[in-house]
């Protein structure tokens, strides 16, 4: 079975920050690129303050937190990543944006490299075949925030190799995360049940069942969910429900995956949730407001 010692990031987002901060309080060396080099600062930064968070709350120790730190390095060119042993792809969910991920990074890469995608809905089939090694390549999805979340779906695109999946669960499981396995078809499992939720929110705050209070003390408080369905929407970002919404629309042709046109409003409006300062909630004082 293939031996993961380091790990690249690509990618340092939300989503990127969350994961190399599991990966290396896990124990892995990590490098961490992104487009955007300015990003990777903020990005040291924001890896820190949530260590100190969980140190605050003695889920971790300091000299935990210390070494996790000084375990992540950040890097400017993707020919730096090309010397892990595991390439993780957190870029937007945008099949095109990936794709042109792999062909830059692809030309770096060691033969055993094992290369994996944290998409949250698009075919691993169709993103393996764009590199060269669909057998070495794999989904591992991690849930939002990567630190705290004690899941991730392995998805297997139909080459994926029985060492690669077994290679990836391990690594997952080192983590202190549980695995569960996802078929290939889109949004997989989590996203496949939770995101049209999600959207059927959003219908029923278009349609004027309820406003936005409303609907989230309904679901919080009557099926006893931890975060409201609309206050999810936006902390996961309202351009990744929608993306979501389409590659579910798109690959299974039924109309109950029709994204909500209000949904689609908002993110064309740039209001996209926590990330942006506004969504169904206005994040610019000390409490979010609803917005409608």
């Amino acid at each position: 079975m293939t031996t993961i010692r380091t790990v690249a990031i690509i990618g340092a987002g939300q989503m990127g920050v969350g994961i190399a901060h599991a990966v290396a309080l896990g124990g892995y060396s990590v490098t961490l690129y992104d487009v955007n080099p300015d990003r990777l600062p903020v990005a040291q930064g924001e890896i820190a303050a949530n260590l100190a968070r969980q140190v605050g709350r003695q889920r971790i120790t300091q000299a935990d937190a210390d070494a996790a730190l000084g375990r992540i390095a950040v890097i400017t060119s993707l020919a730096d990543a090309g010397a892990a042993d595991l390439v993780i792809e957190v870029a937007v969910e945008d099949e095109a944006v990936k794709k042109q991920v792999y062909a830059d990074l692809i030309p770096h890469l060691g033969k055993d490299a094992l290369l994996a995608s944290n998409t949250s809905s698009i075919s691993i089939t169709r993103l393996a075949s764009a590199t060269d090694r669909p057998d070495r390549f794999i989904g591992l999805h991690f849930m939002k925030p990567a630190p705290v979340m004690g899941l991730v779906e392995i998805v297997r695109g139909i080459a994926t190799s029985a060492e690669t999946y077994d290679a990836a669960v391990a690594f997952a499981e080192s983590l202190g995360k549980t695995v569960t396995n996802a078929e290939d078809f889109p949004a997989f499992i989590v996203n496949r049940i939770l995101v049209p939720m999600m959207n059927e929110a959003i219908f029923t705050l278009y349609e004027g069942v309820g406003d936005v209070a409303s609907i989230d003390k309904a679901l919080k408080l009557g099926a006893n969910h931890p975060m409201g369905p609309l206050e999810l929407a936006d902390f996961m970002g309202l351009d990744v429900v929608l993306a979501i919404m389409n590659v579910l629309y798109d690959g299974l042709a039924d109309s109950k995956y029709r994204p909500c046109p209000l949904l689609v409003k908002y993110v064309e409006a740039g209001w996209l949730g926590r990330k942006s300062g506004r969504g169904f909630y206005d994040y610019s004082g000390d409490v979010p407001v609803p917005t409608r």
